[in-house]
C-alpha cells in the first residue's frame, strides 16, 4: 500500500525504537505503533493461541508472550503460523490508522520493526534507530533478562541491523546516552521540516 505521507520508523530488537516515538509524540506526531496492534490483535485470538500453541500460553485472559517468544524464536514453523494468523489483522488496522492521517495530509509515524523484512508498505522516508548488534545483547540482557542464547536468536530473527541502516533514508543513531538519542531525534525533526516545509512542529 502507498503512504506518501507516512514515515517508517525502523530498526532491530532493543535499538531503541520506542524511546525515539516518545520523544517525537512530545513534539505532536502521530505514532502507528504496529507493536502495541500486534499485541492488542494477540490478545484478542486466544482461542487460536491456545488451539495452536496450547492453554499454558494463555494467562488470566491474556497471552504470556514472553513464554510464547521462546517458542516461536526457536521453531521457524511455529512463527510462519503465528504471523500467518496476526499479520493479516495487524495490517488491516495499520491501513485503517494510516487513512486517517493520509487524509490530513500531514506526516506521521509508522513505528513497524520489519519494516524491511516483509515490504508490505510503499513509504519513500524509512528512519532506522541504530545501535551496535553488541548493544543489542547488552540490553536484551538487562531489560528483558535473556540468556546469550535467547538474545542472539531474536536478534537473529531480524535483518542485521547494519543491512537496514544501509537501507534507510535517515539513520538515528542511539549507541550513547539518552542526551544524544535526543540530539539525534532533534536532527531527525530537522530533516522532516526540510522535507515538509508546511509543518508547524
Amino acid at each position: 500500500m502507498d503512504l506518501p505521507n507516512a514515515i517508517a520508523l525502523t530498526g532491530g530488537i532493543a535499538t531503541g525504537k520506542s524511546s525515539v516515538c516518545s520523544l517525537l509524540s512530545l513534539y505532536g506526531f502521530k505514532i502507528i505503533d504496529a507493536d502495541k496492534i500486534a499485541h492488542a490483535k494477540l490478545d484478542e485470538s486466544l482461542p487460536q493461541i491456545a488451539e495452536r500453541f496450547g492453554e499454558q500460553f494463555v494467562i488470566g485472559g491474556r497471552v504470556d508472550r514472553k513464554k510464547l517468544g521462546g517458542v516461536i524464536f526457536s521453531d521457524e514453523e511455529a512463527r510462519q503460523d503465528l504471523e500467518k494468523l496476526l499479520h493479516p489483522m495487524i495490517r488491516e488496522e495499520i491501513v485503517a490508522q494510516s487513512e486517517v492521517c493520509e487524509a490530513k495530509k500531514i506526516p506521521y509515524i509508522l513505528d513497524i520493526p520489519l519494516f524491511f523484512e516483509k515490504g508490505n508498505y510503499l513509504i519513500e522516508e524509512v528512519a532506522v534507530v541504530y545501535c551496535t548488534p553488541e548493544q543489542q545483547i547488552e540490553r536484551l540482557l538487562q531489560r528483558e533478562g535473556y540468556t546469550i542464547e535467547e538474545a542472539q536468536s531474536r536478534i537473529g530473527a531480524q535483518l542485521p541491523i547494519e543491512t537496514k541502516r544501509e537501507k534507510a533514508t535517515f539513520v538515528i543513531d542511539n549507541s550513547a546516552d539518552l542526551k544524544h538519542l535526543q540530539r539525534e531525534t532533534e536532527r531527525f525533526l530537522a530533516y522532516i521540516k526540510g522535507r515538509y516545509p508546511h509543518l508547524t512542529i
